[in-house]
């Protein structure tokens, strides 16, 4: 697995999975908070993969 998440969007998944994760677990929001569980891991990883089929990369590229 390549990376294919760049480092500004990493971040902005990791903290909306967190959110939607808190959310769901304080009850403020319903089950489908927990599909927080999705951002969080893909922003963890790097690696996204619908971006992996469609071919899209936002990582920057190294010269």
């Amino acid at each position: 697995m390549t990376h294919n998440v760049g480092n500004i969007e990493r971040i902005i998944r990791i903290v909306a999975g967190l959110v939607l994760i808190a959310l769901a677990a304080t009850g403020t929001v319903g089950w489908w908070g927990w599909l927080g569980i999705v951002p969080l891991a893909t922003g963890a990883l790097g690696w996204c993969p619908p971006y992996a089929i469609f071919g899209i990369n936002t990582c920057s590229m190294k010269k």
